[in-house]
């Protein structure tokens, strides 16, 4: 099946694969703690990259409120593992029907109501924000002084309690950015990947060849927001403390969007890339402003935003198409 999958990629991009591959295996193996938490950053952001991707990438919906189901499952899976003792193997799944549920709340609304463009995504932006004004007065949750996850000794190893270090949230990260790889190259080629791809381009025209546009999107927000669901409760307890102020905010929505629009919005290979650009790059960031001395709020994001406005006037498609160019790989992405 995986042969399959990747049948129209050339040789020298399947043996660039991996290597890849084998390279993120081994590298627990070889690098320190801080190196392999980098890493996490960077699958993590990977798979909420492609999550996102095949929102606006597969069914050409932009969604700028994404942080809202990374948030309600990193707070409903918090939750049933500190008051009812609820592991996060178990909690994955209310946590991800939780968001699915919102997800089809939102989008029966836009759809009803025939809320599109940039309507449509100031709509994700209001339902994130009414959640982090909820959570900021919910006291079972901790409220605006944020809910802490206990961290004890004894319960260090507990794998399936997500308690072990950092090369066990490592394996896992990068477990499930593979994971999400996968499912996108499989719906990629797909009759609902075809569908949608359909929707983005020309929705008239899909609709004239019998797609019901609104089943089709709604499917792809469905997927994608269950997909963000499982990296919030990866979230919390890699964390261990959920602030509504932070999980909510439009900041992290924006974190979770650039990789793939760095990367390459449509594109397999794109949130990868962009992944590894922007993890790394916010690490250096902190670093140079520290020693500077330069912490003014805001920083961070004012380099983000250059940054972007730099691959958008450069590469408008993103990095990995003019990447697949220069090595000639042959993309599956688009």
């Amino acid at each position: 099946m995986i042969a399959e999958l990747f049948a129209g990629v050339s040789t020298r991009a399947r043996v660039l694969l991996v290597l890849l591959a084998v390279v993120m295996l081994a590298a627990p193996l070889v690098l320190d703690r801080y190196l392999v938490s980098v890493l996490i950053l960077v699958c993590l952001a990977a798979y909420t990259g492609q999550a996102w991707n095949i929102l606006l990438g597969f069914a050409g919906l932009l969604s700028l409120g994404h942080a809202l189901y990374l948030g309600l499952a990193a707070y409903i899976s918090a939750g049933l593992y500190v008051h009812f003792g609820i592991g996060p193997w178990l909690g994955v799944f209310p946590a991800v029907a939780v968001c699915v549920a919102v997800a089809a709340l939102l989008g029966w609304l836009a759809f009803r109501f025939r809320i599109e463009g940039v309507y449509f995504a100031l709509l994700t932006i209001a339902f994130a924000e009414v959640a982090r004004i909820g959570f900021d007065h919910i006291g079972f949750t901790g409220g605006a002084g944020g809910f802490f996850l206990p961290v004890r000794s004894e319960d260090q190893g507990q794998w399936w309690n997500l308690r072990s270090g950092p090369t066990f949230f490592y394996y896992l990260a990068l477990l499930l950015a593979a994971g999400a790889f996968l499912l996108c190259a499989v719906l990629r080629r797909s009759r609902l990947g075809h569908r949608w791809l359909a929707v983005r381009e020309d929705p008239e025209a899909a609709q004239a060849l019998g797609i019901h546009i609104n089943r089709a999107r709604m499917s792809a927000l469905l997927l994608s927001a269950g997909m963000t669901g499982i990296a919030g409760v990866f979230q919390a307890f890699y964390a261990n403390n959920l602030f509504p102020s932070q999980i909510f905010d439009i900041s992290r929505s924006i974190d979770l969007i650039l990789a793939p629009i760095i990367g390459g919005v449509g594109t397999l290979f794109g949130p990868i890339l962009g992944a590894f650009v922007l993890a790394p790059l916010g690490e250096v960031l902190i670093s140079i402003t520290g020693a500077i001395g330069l912490n003014a709020p805001g920083t961070k994001a004012l380099v983000f935003g250059l940054f972007l406005m730099a691959i958008i006037a450069g590469v408008p498609t993103g990095l990995w198409p003019r990447l697949a160019s220069l090595l000639r790989l042959r993309s599956v992405g688009r």
